[in-house]
């Protein structure tokens, strides 16, 4: 009866009909009458019917125009994304499902609310999302709304893969990988045409080589990294590597390298008086003339193709190994930034073999094409040597490898980057993967090619690695 007589009376004021409380008793008697209780009531219980259903219209709208934000996603990258249903205030939802998200390679797990699977198309994808409020019947037709999910494109697909002219002088192949025995040890080496050089349809700069000597047991390994701004930088690397290689093809059998083992002799019994400085002068001499060698043999092609010697500008560094009864005596040359190491047998210690020719700004670099290299007091800087008892890696490598790998010049001398890089060469990273060095593994030179796709965001240039193990 209060609930009736109070509508009445709200009414009747609403309405501006006279009222006071003279009138009270015949509103009382008013809202006694059942057929005028009866219409309140039925007034009332519309007016809760209609409340509820505006409620739950503006609910479903809210729901439905609500800002939904979830993480972008990479095509061909795992994608796992959880729905939180109480920071969206959605926990009034009584069934939620999503549609179309298997057109993109991706699916809904209800009891974990968690979107995931491996996106298979980029863009502004917009998808489904039905749901029913709780409070609605449960064979109310469902509702639904679109949210977008961000897929970005795999960054690699965003490079064009366009051939190089197989008509250009010193034409060569874009990518070349190699596995072979070297006396008792084992080579791999590849050589990928960077990213950005295969978007422009250019040719790769890098280039190596590589020669076991049976009749005298030396191993020469030389790799070379072509100038960038150098328009025949590519065949100045290829001629600063084989030169190495025919150098010593000739002058590996003469007297001054069967001198040495005389002399390599006499500093591991420490027999020998001043070996040091002999050492030193062997280096100087025999490494220093095949350096020099180099220089001479890009010279006369400059002038054969009359061209300027800099338009073959190319980095130049080479090893020498020899296996002996107590060890293995290894002679370097560098020029350029192109690093060289040697790892013990239990990884635990690394010995760079050279140091770079690096800058605080750009031109930091030199090239075995500039005759003041051979002129400089420094020149006798840029040989290494080390006798060790053995090794588990010897790595020559442009800095295709180093800068992504490595970054700075001082993580070369850190052996937890080198162990870095060993794990990641036998598949950890997030590729998967794997260079298996299992000695005999006839796949290694793909597997090492195939490694070096590996993406860096900003290092796209040549990459090689050579890897005697």
């Amino acid at each position: 009866m209060s609930d009736v007589k109070a509508y009445l009376q709200f009414l009747f004021e609403e309405n501006k009909m006279p009222f006071d409380t003279g009138m009270l008793p015949l509103l009382e008697q008013f809202a006694a009458d059942q057929h005028n209780a009866a219409a309140v009531t039925q007034i009332l219980e519309n007016q809760q019917m209609l409340m509820a259903k505006w409620k739950l219209q503006t609910r479903i709208r809210d729901v439905q125009e609500q800002v939904v934000m979830i993480p972008n996603g990479t095509v061909g990258k795992p994608y796992e994304a959880v729905i939180d249903f109480a920071k969206l205030g959605w926990n009034d939802l009584a069934v939620v499902a999503f549609t179309r998200l298997e057109d993109i390679g991706l699916g809904y797990d209800a009891e974990s609310k968690t979107i995931s699977g491996v996106p298979t198309q980029s863009g502004d994808i917009k998808f489904g999302m039905t749901f029913r409020i709780a409070e609605e019947a449960p064979d109310a037709e469902l509702h639904e709304r679109q949210i977008t999910l961000v897929i970005n494109p795999d960054p690699k697909s965003l490079w064009k893969q366009l051939a190089s002219d197989r008509e250009a002088p010193f034409w060569k192949e874009d990518n070349i990988a190699v596995a072979d025995k070297l006396g008792d040890k084992n080579i791999v080496v590849a050589s990928k045409r960077g990213r950005s050089h295969a978007n422009a349809g250019t040719f790769r700069d890098d280039d190596f080589a590589y020669k076991y000597f049976e009749e005298t047991g030396w191993s020469v390994i030389a790799v070379s990294d072509g100038a960038g701004s150098a328009k025949l930088a590519r065949e100045g690397s290829r001629l600063a590597c084989q030169t190495i290689i025919d150098y010593f093809a000739v002058h590996l059998s003469m007297e001054s390298f069967t001198a040495f083992d005389d002399l390599i002799a006499a500093h591991h019994s420490g027999t020998g008086e001043e070996t040091q400085k002999k050492l030193n002068h062997f280096l100087y001499n025999n490494l220093g003339k095949a350096a020099l060698s180099v220089y001479k043999k890009i010279e006369e092609t400059a002038a054969l193709q009359q061209a300027d010697i800099r338009d073959f500008h190319a980095t130049l560094i080479f090893a020498l190994i020899r296996k002996y009864d107590f060890g293995y005596a290894v002679l370097t040359f560098g020029v350029g930034d192109c690093p060289m190491a040697i790892l013990n047998k239990d990884l635990t210690t690394v010995t760079l073999m050279n140091k770079l020719d690096v800058g605080d700004y750009g031109g930091g670099t030199r090239f075995i094409t500039m005759q003041e290299i051979f002129q400089s007091n420094q020149f006798g800087t840029r040989f290494g040597f080390q006798l060790v008892e053995d090794f588990s890696y010897l790595m020559l490598m442009t800095d295709g490898i180093y800068d992504p790998k490595f970054a700075v010049e001082a993580n070369l001398e850190k052996i937890e980057k080198w162990q870095e890089l060993i794990a990641d060469l036998q598949g950890g990273n997030e590729d998967e993967a794997v260079v298996d060095f299992t000695p005999g593994n006839p796949e290694v030179g793909n597997q090492l090619s195939a490694w070096m796709d590996f993406w860096s965001p900003g290092n796209h240039d040549d990459r090689t690695l050579a890897i005697v193990y």
